[in-house]
């Protein structure tokens, strides 16, 4: 069931008509049909929700840490209480197969609360350094943007934090994908979160967007998205000095080692790129085999990504959901066709629709291999089900080429861990997984390079939307 507070925006703890006119259609991707409307805000709505967020940050950051932990275990037992209404959305919204939407989407905003408060009721919020008392608080107003891509994953990762550090706040769901959003604003508001608080306003990035980010009311922008939606913020966040926290792109290199289960590693890489339909900004989207190994590695990669099921994220058994809008299919075939231009192996995949399907964005998961390391299905972030296998020579090599690149968001070895270890060392990203490892939620998650800055994850999160005050001679 879709939200009645879709055309609405939660300010200042109600539910409010926008003072803007402007309405889009959401899309079903995997249908195609528009299934609500959403409400575009602007300016004037953007200032409503923050100077209601501005208003209300100096008696709410004075909460004790207990008090603003309670508040947030609140909102996670309602959250959990209306689980399947989120999971149902993320399938409308983005097409998210049913048990994925359950079991990762859903999921995801659930255990990322989890992690914020166990970490909160263990970090040292204030501490002696000599005669010098070390204090944490809230940094202030804070613009939160998220994306359609994990969108319970993303808002739970900066709403927890940030009112567990004492901030205020305006979220900006993604416009394509606002219903999971919508239905966080109820869960705040049943929980009892403080009006002016927590704030939503939908809206684009050149609308509402803009403005969260470049008002002067506004002390810190944390954002998700694109690197290039990343650079415009943070040049709009620069007249103010505000601190802007961002975790953007990603082209994530996986190396094989020679030594490596070859069969277990290939179909592990593929299955973690194919699940969400590639649409994951630290996805193993670049594959590297040792040249001796590739052809084995291309069958292997080839037969996996063929038992893959694209269809209805509604039937059982369906694999693979589709992209999110037509924008990101035409994209995705674009490089597709780039690939096979510029002399790549298709393996499998490729243009069109997967068979049997007529309408939604779906995409056959696409395998590439005999990739050279220059080509722009090794260079750009496809953002779809697509993996580009290059072959290399020595580690060195793998090394070189697992660095070459804009991107840092995160890297992945497959081997024995004690080979891999020092090898981890040499990369150059923020995360490095080692033999496609279970989702560590307390681990920091964020970027080297145009990947962005700052981290995400339970204490690592909360640092982020903390000031350090230092109260000098306090133990003289």
């Amino acid at each position: 069931m879709i939200s009645t507070n879709m055309e609405k925006f939660y300010i200042n703890g109600a539910w409010v008509e926008p003072l803007s006119k402007t309405r889009i259609g959401v899309e079903n991707p995997a249908t195609e049909e528009i299934v609500c409307q959403v409400a575009l805000g602007n300016d004037d709505d953007a200032d409503r929700a923050i100077m209601a967020a501005r208003a209300a940050f100096d008696s709410y950051t004075v909460w004790p840490v207990a008090k603003r932990i309670a508040l947030v275990k609140r909102i996670l037992e309602v959250y959990n209480s209306r689980y399947e209404e989120f999971a149902q959305a993320m399938t409308t919204e983005m097409g998210a197969p049913t048990e994925w939407a359950r079991g990762a989407q859903a999921w995801a905003g659930q255990v990322h609360i989890e992690a914020t408060i166990a970490a909160a009721e263990k970090m040292q919020w204030e501490y002696m350094r000599g005669t010098t008392k070390i204090v944490y608080e809230g940094i202030g107003v804070c613009a939160l943007i998220t994306p359609w891509n994990w969108p319970m994953n993303q808002i739970a990762c900066k709403v927890a934090p940030a009112l567990i550090a004492g901030c205020t706040m305006v979220l900006k769901p993604s416009e394509i994908a606002p219903l999971s959003g919508v239905l966080f604003a109820e869960v705040c508001h049943e929980a009892g979160v403080p009006p002016g608080v927590f704030n939503l306003v939908n809206g684009d990035g050149p609308g509402v967007g803009s403005r969260i980010t470049s008002h002067p009311e506004v002390d810190m922008v944390s954002f998700t998205g694109s690197t290039r939606a990343g650079t415009l913020i943070a040049a709009a966040a620069a007249p103010t000095v505000k601190r802007v926290a961002q975790e953007m792109g990603g082209k994530s290199a996986n190396i094989i080692l020679p030594n490596a289960d070859l069969e277990a590693a290939v179909s592990a890489g593929v299955n973690a790129i194919m699940s969400n339909t590639g649409q994951s900004c630290d996805a193993p989207t670049r594959m590297f085999v040792h040249r001796s190994q590739q052809a084995a590695a291309l069958a292997i990669a080839k037969t996996t990504a063929e038992a893959i099921v694209p269809g209805d994220p509604l039937a059982e058994g369906t694999g693979m959901g589709p992209l999110i809008s037509k924008t990101q299919f035409d994209k995705v075939q674009r490089l597709i066709q780039v690939g096979i231009d510029e002399g790549a192996t298709l393996v499998t995949g490729g243009l069109g629709r997967p068979a049997g399907l007529n309408r939604g964005w779906f995409c056959k998961p696409t395998i590439f291999g005999d990739v050279e390391n220059e080509m722009t299905i090794s260079k750009e972030e496809i953002f779809g089900p697509v993996l580009a296998v290059l072959p290399y020579d020595t580690i060195d090599d793998a090394v070189r080429m697992a660095n070459d690149s804009v991107y840092g968001l995160a890297a992945y070895i497959a081997g024995p861990v004690e080979d891999a270890k020092p090898i981890a060392l040499r990369l150059r990203a923020g995360t490095i997984n080692l033999n496609y490892p279970d989702w560590d939620t307390s681990a920091p998650f964020g970027g080297y390079k145009q990947s962005g800055n700052g981290r995400e994850y339970a204490d690592w999160g909360i640092h982020d939307f903390c000031e350090v005050k230092g109260i000098v001679g306090f133990g003289a």
